[in-house]
Parts: C-alpha cells; structure tokens; sequence
C-alpha cells in the first residue's frame, strides 16, 4: 500500500493530511492506522491525522482523528492547515467551506495565512469549583468545537499542566466526554498567552487552536479585552482571536494564524 500524504504544521501542532476522497484506507482500519502513522521515531509523528472525504454539504469534510486514535469534533489549528491543503491542492477555492463534526467550518486562505470561523461557541459555565487531591481550582467551561476548561494564572510556566490537566481533564463535572483544559495569563490590553493539556494527546501540545478561542473568549468577559486578541502559544507564535458580538447570543468568532507545510510523502509500510 502507497499512501501519499502531506505533513503541516499550525503554531506547533502538527497534522498528517490524506486525500481520501476517493478511499484509499477503510473506516474499520483507521483508528490503528492513525496511531501507527503519529508514533514518534519509528513513523511520520503528530498529534492528528486529517482524511479529506466527500461531501454534501460542503467544498469536502474531515475525518479528524487524535494521535491516539480518537476522534475530536474540531480543531482550530487542524482546520486552517486542511483549509490550505484543499485550495493549494485544487480540492476546493480560496475561500470555501467544510464539513466537521462540530458543524460546517468556513475558511479563507492567503497563502500561508489562514482565518477560519469556528462554530457557535456553547455551553458556557462560569466559576465551577474543581477539587481533587485536597486542593480547589476556579474554572470556566465553554465549547468551541470541543470543550475546554480555562483556569487564570498569573504566570503560566510556574504551572504544572501535566499533573493538574490530567486531574481536570478526567474530572467527572467534564464527565462523561473529558475536556481540554487551557491556563490563560493576561500579558497587555489584548494579548494572552496559553498553555494547554489536549485529551486525545494526553498531555500539553505547542498550540490548541480551540483553546486559543476558548480562552480568548473567556478572558474577554473577564478583563473587558478588545478584539483582536494576541494570543501567544507554547510553540511562541502569536494567533489572532476576532470576536464579533451577537446579540444575546454567544459571539461569533474567527481564528487567523500561519501554516506551515513541513514535508510530503508517501506511507509505504503500515
């Protein structure tokens, strides 16, 4: 089996994107394919695998699996790198639309620059108490695509994302789906940077572009920030958050940001 496949970055996180329109792999062989292909050292490596399907709905639609083989409903960082993917590979125009399980994702490539429009966020809890191990921690919810778990921090690298991101990520008020869990430091008037735990990798990635919403969204109720919001990843660069206000309603929100495209390939082994 000869798979072709390009390999794409956004702020750090990394995606292996297949062309699968006409199918190249079969639904039931996937998840062990996925955690084949994002093993580190032995094969390509990467947090997430992006099959583009057919669709009726939209320009195509994604198949989106985590590098442990589960699937996630979106991803802000996934979606502008398969974004550029399909219009520099002629699958779909410069701006266009896709199909996700979080809803249809809208999107517009300038080149290596991307901005995509996540679905509506939802399901906002504000000040939930999370205990574990003795100890309290003050947590925002909200879903942009998939849920996150904010928590405020006055400096982000004195944070032990791994221990308490496991515990908040597994706590049963996020029961029974699991969260992401993001720590949001307020650096200027509207810049922020992030740290995040991601479920699906189990532990923290160089950028969550959902998370980048999440928090941005959280931290603008809180501090009164103005869009756009600056926020810097772990991997160091900087993704911009617009906010639009809607009325009554959650608001509308864009992600804007880099894509790289690291390598192509072809998968000859599995």
């Amino acid at each position: 089996m000869k798979i072709p496949f390009t390999k794409m970055s956004g702020s750090g996180n990394d995606f292996v994107i297949i062309d699968n329109r006409t199918p190249a792999l079969d639904s039931e062989i996937k998840r062990d394919f996925v955690r084949r292909v994002c093993r580190l050292k032995d094969s390509v490596g990467a947090d997430g695998v992006i099959f583009i399907e057919n669709s009726e709905r939209a320009d195509y639609k994604w198949d989106f699996y985590n590098n442990d083989g589960s699937t996630a409903e979106m991803c802000g960082n996934g979606g502008r790198c398969v974004a550029r993917y399909a219009f520099e590979n002629n699958i779909a125009p410069q701006k266009h639309s896709f199909e996700t399980l979080a809803g249809i994702i809208s999107a517009e490539v300038d080149g290596p620059m991307v901005k995509v429009k996540l679905t509506p966020p939802k399901d906002l809890r504000e000040n939930l108490e999370v205990t574990f191990n003795g100890v309290s921690y003050q947590v925002d919810s909200i879903n942009t695509g998939v849920p996150h778990a904010i928590l405020f921090a006055d400096d982000v690298e004195a944070v032990d994302v791994q221990a308490v991101g496991r515990n908040i990520r597994y706590h049963s008020i996020f029961a029974p789906a699991g969260t992401n869990v993001d720590w949001v430091q307020k650096k200027s008037d509207n810049g922020l940077k992030v740290r995040t735990y991601e479920r699906g990798v189990e532990g923290e990635t160089l950028a969550c572009g959902t998370g980048v919403v999440a928090s941005a969204l959280a931290a603008a109720r809180r501090f009164a920030i103005e869009s756009p919001v600056h926020v810097e990843t772990r991997g160091g660069e900087i993704l911009k958050v617009y906010i639009e206000p809607s009325n009554g309603a959650l608001p509308t929100v864009y992600l804007e940001g880099l894509t790289k495209i690291t390598f192509e390939g072809h998968l000859i082994e599995l």
